[in-house]
């Protein structure tokens, strides 16, 4: 035995003999799939402005929005919005917005009008539609409903001078909508401007708009 090498007991005690390893290949990790994500985007009725006859009846909350988004974008003339406070629900949402934008900026006259009841939640909580209203003023006028007029308690939209969608009970998210009906929507235009020609500069829209 060399004399630089230790003895039996002298090694330590964990040095062990190499053993062959082999390995058993590989394996297939199965992972719980997904859970699938919804996307927050709205998509508008497939229905065509000035073409589309059948009336349209929706009882939720997605039927309201499609109808309302399908009119806000093809209008190319004016919109009218009679509504109780601007319902977060249904306007206060970016498609909406960026549909109302493209409106506004797509001919000189093109013409948004808002009326409403009640101005302090939109105020408050923030909206959409009024910080709109704040970069394109000149096209976009939001007022509010005289006190002492004798409003008819629905929610609609005018879309130039044959598109409705109504909603006979504010506070309910049924209604209607038609794409060419020019004469059900001249009346709702006429009783939009009877009110609109009544209706008041609020205070705290004024100074948010500010």
């Amino acid at each position: 035995m060399n004399a630089d090498t230790p003895a039996p007991e002298d090694q330590p005690d964990n040095l062990l003999a190499p053993i062959e390893f082999e390995s058993p290949g590989r394996f297939t990790v199965l992972n719980p799939p997904a859970a699938e994500v919804r996307p927050d985007t709205w998509q508008p009725a497939p229905c065509q402005l000035g073409e589309t006859a059948e009336l349209q009846r929706f009882d939720n909350p997605d039927g309201a929005r499609a109808q309302a988004l399908a009119l806000l974008l093809q209008a190319r003339r004016s919109l009218c919005l009679y509504t109780p406070d601007l319902e977060s629900w249904l306007y206060n949402h970016a498609v909406v917005q960026d549909a109302c934008r493209a409106f506004l900026l797509g001919k000189p006259h093109n013409r948004l009008r808002i009326l409403l009841r009640d101005s302090s939640k939109a105020v408050r909580n923030g909206h959409r539609l009024l910080t709109l209203a704040r970069r394109l003023s000149s096209n976009l006028q939001i007022r509010k409903l005289h006190p002492d007029y004798p409003a008819e308690a629905i929610a609609f939209v005018v879309a130039d001078d044959r598109g409705l969608l109504l909603r006979p009970e504010p506070d309910q998210y049924a209604g209607y909508a038609l794409y060419n009906d020019p004469g059900r929507a001249r009346l709702r235009q006429a009783q939009f401007d009877q009110a609109w020609d009544c209706s008041t500069l609020d205070p705290d829209l004024r100074s948010f708009l500010l």
